[in-house]
């Protein structure tokens, strides 16, 4: 998620315990490769083996239309310290698919191919490569000939969001279509929209038949939902962290080295993604806050009476 998923709350996720693994916010490549010091500077982890501090993997996601500046991109991640490599075809954003990005590729299966194929060929055989992908333009039958084509260029594993970039994120989704491409592919697929609940999740693993699950906005809403899943998955947790509101937004703090501005943004987000999906209670008391500190104050008494 751009703009909220960085190195910051990759972190405090992976002291959840319940994650497997990460994806950046996307890089986009544009009219040239993204230099090996660009990575580094943007995804923190590359110098720690591609973990975060509390020991998560993390994967590499390149967003862009042109497959010889992917492909050196790529390969300039990989010598920055990735150890995976993940390609966006599902921004639903309209400003990225106004620029050859994201979901606009949907519409041009071939190219989903050839991007894939030239990162594929670029990386080592080592690093694996996947692709993100929602179910198609406007038809949820285009991901037939999409996920095709990611396979045809080598894909190692297809994620797949179970909408169209018509609907962006409005309901419904169609997990159904999910099982049907990992039947034709014969490729890992990770399952990717609306798992809200812990009944949500298994529902969506009943339709689709995957193993694997992918949650964004629903891990930042309801906190405790990644441990359930992963007892469900029977994942053992490793979690170090608590997931009541004061220990969350704190551990989160602490990643910023004392910038109180980006402290208070980065808290804003989260708890308005907390207060549109979850049942965050304190946005409109807190929406106005000048001072970081004052949201942990606030939530710290109310999480301890509501506790009790």
């Amino acid at each position: 998620m751009d703009g909220i998923t960085d190195a910051a709350m990759r972190n405090v996720m992976g002291r959840l315990g319940a994650f497997s693994y990460a994806v950046t916010e996307f890089l986009r490549v544009s009219i040239q490769p993204l230099p090996v010091k660009v990575f580094r500077r943007d995804v923190p982890e590359l110098a720690s083996g591609a973990r975060t501090a509390s020991g998560l993997l993390v994967q590499v996601q390149l967003l862009g239309g042109d497959p010889e500046n992917m492909a050196q991109s790529a390969l300039n991640a990989v010598l920055a310290g990735a150890t995976a490599i993940d390609i966006n075809f599902g921004c639903p954003a309209p400003t990225v698919n106004r620029n050859d990005g994201g979901a606009s590729l949907l519409r041009f299966p071939c190219r989903i191919r050839d991007i894939v194929c030239a990162v594929r060929d670029a990386v080592p055989p080592f690093v694996p490569v996947s692709a993100k992908l929602r179910l198609g333009w406007d038809s949820i039958d285009e991901i037939d000939r999409n996920a095709a084509m990611a396979a045809e260029g080598g894909a190692s594993w297809l994620t797949i969001h179970a909408r169209t970039r018509v609907q962006g994120y409005q309901p419904p989704v169609f997990w159904p279509a999910i099982a049907r491409v990992a039947r034709q592919t014969g490729l890992p697929v990770i399952a990717n929209g609306d798992i809200w609940t812990i009944e949500d999740f298994r529902r969506c693993r009943q339709e689709t038949g995957c193993r694997h699950f992918m949650i964004g906005r629903a891990a930042l809403a309801n906190p405790e939902l990644p441990r359930l899943i992963a007892v469900e998955l029977g994942i053992e947790s490793t979690g170090v962290l608590e997931t009541s509101w004061p220990s969350l937004f704190g551990a989160l703090a602490a990643n910023y080295d004392g910038n109180d501005k980006l402290i208070l943004m980065r808290l804003k987000q989260w708890m308005k993604l907390a207060r549109l999906h979850g049942d965050f209670p304190w946005f409109d008391q807190l929406k106005l806050a000048t001072d970081w500190r004052e949201i942990i104050e606030t939530v710290a008494p109310n999480a301890d009476r509501d506790a009790a």
